[in-house]
């Protein structure tokens, strides 16, 4: 968890290089203008998910500590970015962002390379920069306050999340992330990985889980199981197929008791996201709707 002291100076990096490309303002985020401007350059002729190991060889990187799929690399001598070419679009834009954070965050300019991977390194000081420049990739990427001006036009929705996420050229992970820890609401965000088949009952595990401070604050923790059956309604959802839901129901068990919630869910069918708030959370004075990704205020 980054102090409070590192976020602001992270911050801080992120905005100035958001004035000085000028990207604020610009939708979507023009992540590849942004990275220029810190005068790195993406290599898109090499895909790492396609390259031998001797290419890690050849950057000084030691291959045996990769333990998982690598989705990008900081070759600091050249200034150049590698990257998986198989992850989306949206995906690319935050690794180069991240990399971009290991590159222009000051006090990492002594990291002479850096693998990035699905899951952070096991060392502490990597692990803290790993960190560090995921925050600083969310931090440019949303453009800093321009995310919650946006936010505020907008309900507590997964179709809130959806609009957001074409605005700013990200992913809808990351993007349902942000949203959720960034909201002044009570609201929480489950994240479910493809199913498993236990003979022919379906089985879920959680990827992801995110809360936003004051659901925290109202409700504590959720008790969650490890895996999630047939028993759940939204793996009903998932199971069957069902693209978004918009309207269900679920009792939950926190820490101030049990408590009745009302859920969103989307599929993009390499995960099913539950968006989680309580009853009459969503309450507005005017109605928002959605066309092409375009967030619209209709008075009721």
């Amino acid at each position: 968890m980054l102090d409070t002291y590192t976020r602001l100076q992270i911050e801080k990096v992120a905005f100035e290089l958001l004035k000085s490309s000028k990207a604020l303002d610009r939708y979507p985020t023009p992540v590849d203008d942004i990275v220029a401007h810190a005068e790195l350059l993406v290599e898109m002729g090499v895909d790492l998910s396609k390259i031998e190991t001797s290419f890690f060889k050849k950057l000084s990187i030691d291959f045996t500590k990769i333990m998982t799929k690598v989705r990008g690399i900081l070759d600091r001598k050249e200034k150049t970015i590698y990257l998986d070419l198989s992850q989306p679009h949206s995906r690319r834009n935050f690794v180069k962002l991240h990399e971009a954070g290991h590159h222009l965050l000051p006090w990492q300019k002594a990291i002479f390379d850096c693998v990035d991977t699905d899951q952070t390194l096991s060392h502490e000081v990597n692990e803290q920069f790993e960190e560090e420049a995921n925050y600083f990739a969310s931090t440019v990427l949303f453009q800093h306050d321009r995310f919650q001006d946006q936010v505020a036009k907008l309900d507590l929705s997964i179709g809130a999340t959806l609009t957001l996420a074409k605005t700013f050229g990200a992913s809808n992970h990351a993007t349902m992330r942000k949203f959720v820890e960034t909201s002044n609401k009570r609201c929480a965000l489950l994240v479910l990985e493809k199913h498993e088949l236990a003979g022919r009952t379906p089985l879920y595990k959680a990827r992801d889980y995110f809360q936003s401070d004051k659901f925290s604050a109202s409700f504590g923790n959720v008790a969650w199981p490890e895996q999630f059956g047939y028993n759940w309604e939204f793996v009903k959802d998932y199971y069957h197929g069902r693209r978004m839901k918009v309207d269900g129901s679920i009792t939950l068990t926190t820490d101030s008791g049990e408590e009745v919630f009302e859920y969103h869910f989307f599929n993009t069918t390499y995960n099913g996201f539950v968006l989680i708030f309580p009853l009459k959370e969503n309450k507005k004075s005017k109605k928002i709707t959605y066309v092409t990704g375009v967030a619209k205020k209709t008075k009721l």
